[in-house]
C-alpha cells in the first residue's frame, strides 16, 4: 500500500514530504488524496440506558430481559438487567414489551443524489457522459437538506447509509458513507474515517445507455472497456508508486486513475452493480486478474445461483426482497435469494435503492426471511438483523466502529415499539452516537431539513 502524506490547508504553503524525510526540499511532491474530509462532529447526548426489552445485538445474539447502556457517544454495556449497574446519573427507559437494535444502515441509497422533490434540477445521480467517469464523487452532488434523511431516521431507523452515483456507466464514481445527522454540508455527515467506495456497473444499464452513443453496447463490449481501463490503471499506479519512491518528474494527475489507484492499492472499495450470476462470476474473475477485492453485488438478484464463488471471495450481496422481473436481467430473481445467500455462510445484506424502501428495512428483512423459512431455511430473527446493520458494516469497512452492540463502538441504536419483523413496528427513538435524534414522543425531536421549514403539510415527519 502506498504512502501518502496528507497536506492540510494550513500547509498548504509549504512543501509536502513523506514521513521521515529530512530534506523537503528533494522529497516528492504529492497531494491530499483526501481533500474534502469529514467533519463530523457528534451531536450531544446523555448517559442512557433501556431496560427490560428484547435485544438483538446485530452479531447473531439475542438478549431477553436485556440492557443496553450508552454513555459518551458509544455503547458501555450489554447484557440482562442484571449485568448494568444503573445509577442515579443515568436516563433509565423502560424497554417493556419493546426491541433494541443497531441502527439500520443502508449500503445502497440516492439520498440527497436524487432527492425530493425529484425534479429534473435535482437529478445529480448518474453523469452519463463517458462510460468511465470514476473521476466524478457522488458527495458533490449530495443535498444535505434533502427530506429523505429525517424520513429514513425517523420512519426506518436508518442510522448510517451510502449515498452511490447511478448505474448509468461502467465506472459511476464515487460513493460517499454518510452518518443520518442533520448537516450544513455534506461533510459534516461524512462518516469519519470510513472508505471511499466505487461504483460500478455492469449488464443492461450502461449497454442502454452507451449502445446509441458510440458503445458499447455489448456485454462484451462493457467488459473489454472496464478491463481497458484497470490496464490504465496498473500503469499509472506503478509511475506513481516510483514517484513517490524515487522522486524525479512528477506524474500528471488524471482523477479517474486516482480512484481506480485507490482501488488497487486497497484504499477504494468496489460496490458492483450487477444482477446475473454469470456476469458477477466475471466481475470477480477480472478482479483477480487485476489485483483487486469486490466489496459488495448491489442488487444480485441472481445471488442464489453463485453462493460458493461469493462465500471464497468474501464478497457481500446487497439485495431486495422481492423485486425481480422488471427487466431481462432481473427475470431470475428469487425471494428466497437472501435467506440462500445467508444459509450458504455468504455475506448477504438487504438494501433499498429507493426513498420509500429506505423507510421500511425492517419489513423487507422480514419479508425474506419468511420467504427462507418458506422453503425450510430456519433464520432466527436475531441472525436475521445481521442483513440490517453488521453486514453492511463489513462491506462499507466500518464494521470496526458500528453495525452491532458491542461496548466501544458507536452508540447507533434504535428502540422499537414492537418487534421490527412486525409491519406494525415502527422506531420510538433512535440514537446517533448516543445522541438521541428522534424520539416518537417528542414532537422536538423529529427533524425537519432547512428546504421542509415554511413547506405547507411537510413540517412533521409522517
Amino acid at each position: 500500500m502506498r504512502s501518502i502524506l496528507l497536506c492540510s490547508a494550513a500547509l498548504a504553503t509549504s512543501a509536502c514530504a513523506t514521513a521521515g524525510a529530512s530534506d523537503t526540499s528533494e522529497a516528492p511532491r504529492l497531494f491530499d488524496p483526501n481533500p474534502y474530509a469529514s467533519t463530523y462532529a457528534a451531536y450531544p447526548g446523555v448517559p442512557t440506558v433501556i431496560t427490560g426489552a428484547t435485544v438483538f445485538d446485530g452479531n447473531g445474539g439475542r438478549i431477553d430481559n436485556g440492557a443496553v447502556w450508552i454513555e459518551d457517544g458509544i455503547v458501555r454495556g450489554v447484557g440482562s438487567v442484571d449485568d448494568i449497574l444503573v445509577t442515579g446519573e443515568m436516563k433509565v427507559i423502560d424497554g417493556t414489551g419493546m426491541y433494541v437494535t443497531p441502527g439500520i444502515i443502508d449500503v445502497h441509497s440516492h439520498l440527497g443524489n436524487y432527492p425530493s422533490p425529484g425534479v429534473s434540477s435535482h437529478s445529480d445521480g448518474n453523469e452519463a457522459v463517458d462510460p468511465n467517469t470514476a473521476y466524478v464523487w457522488t458527495e458533490h452532488s449530495v443535498w444535505p437538506q434533502d427530506p429523505g434523511f429525517s424520513r429514513a431516521l425517523a420512519n426506518g431507523g436508518v442510522t448510517a447509509l451510502q449515498v452511490l452515483p447511478g448505474s448509468a456507466n461502467l465506472f459511476g464514481g464515487r460513493s460517499v458513507t454518510l452518518k443520518n445527522v442533520p448537516g450544513r454540508t455534506v461533510m459534516e455527515m461524512k462518516f469519519p474515517g470510513a472508505p471511499y467506495g466505487l461504483k460500478m456497473a455492469c449488464g443492461e444499464n450502461p449497454k442502454r445507455v452507451y449502445g446509441d452513443k458510440g458503445g458499447p453496447g455489448t456485454r462484451m463490449g462493457n467488459i473489454a472497456n472496464t478491463r481497458s481501463a484497470w490496464i490504465a490503471a496498473r500503469a499509472y499506479d506503478a509511475k506513481w508508486d516510483k514517484y513517490e519512491a524515487e522522486g524525479g518528474d512528477r506524474p500528471d494527475r488524471d482523477l479517474a486513475l486516482d480512484t481506480l489507484r485507490g482501488v488497487l492499492d486497497g484504499d477504494i472499495r468496489i460496490h458492483n452493480h450487477c444482477y446475473r450470476a454469470d456476469e458477477m462470476a466475471i466481475m470477480l474473475t477480472m478482479a483477480e486478474e487485476f489485483g483487486y477485492s469486490v466489496a459488495s453485488f448491489q442488487h444480485a438478484v441472481e445471488s442464489y445461483k453463485i453462493t460458493d464463488l461469493l462465500r471464497e471471495a468474501g464478497t457481500c450481496s446487497a439485495m431486495w426482497a422481492d423485486w425481480y422481473g422488471f427487466k431481462m436481467e432481473a427475470y431470475d430473481g428469487i425471494p428466497q435469494n437472501v435467506a440462500y445467500v445467508h444459509d450458504a455462510g455468504a455475506c448477504a445484506i438487504v438494501h433499498s435503492d429507493d426513498p420509500d424502501g429506505i423507510q421500511r428495512l425492517n419489513q423487507e428483512a422480514a419479508k425474506a426471511l419468511a420467504a427462507g423459512r418458506r422453503m425450510g431455511i430456519e433464520i432466527s430473527e436475531a441472525e436475521a438483523w445481521q442483513w440490517l446493520s453488521a453486514n453492511p458494516a463489513r462491506s462499507l469497512g466500518i464494521f470496526e466502529q458500528t453495525g452491532s452492540l458491542e461496548p466501544g463502538k458507536m452508540a447507533d441504536v434504535v428502540l422499537w415499539n414492537g418487534n421490527p419483523f412486525s409491519v406494525y413496528t415502527r422506531p420510538a427513538k433512535v440514537w446517533v452516537d448516543g445522541a438521541l435524534l428522534y424520539d416518537a414522543e417528542d414532537p422536538a425531536r423529529r427533524p425537519v431539513s432547512d428546504f421542509e421549514l415554511g413547506q405547507p403539510g411537510m413540517g412533521d415527519v409522517k
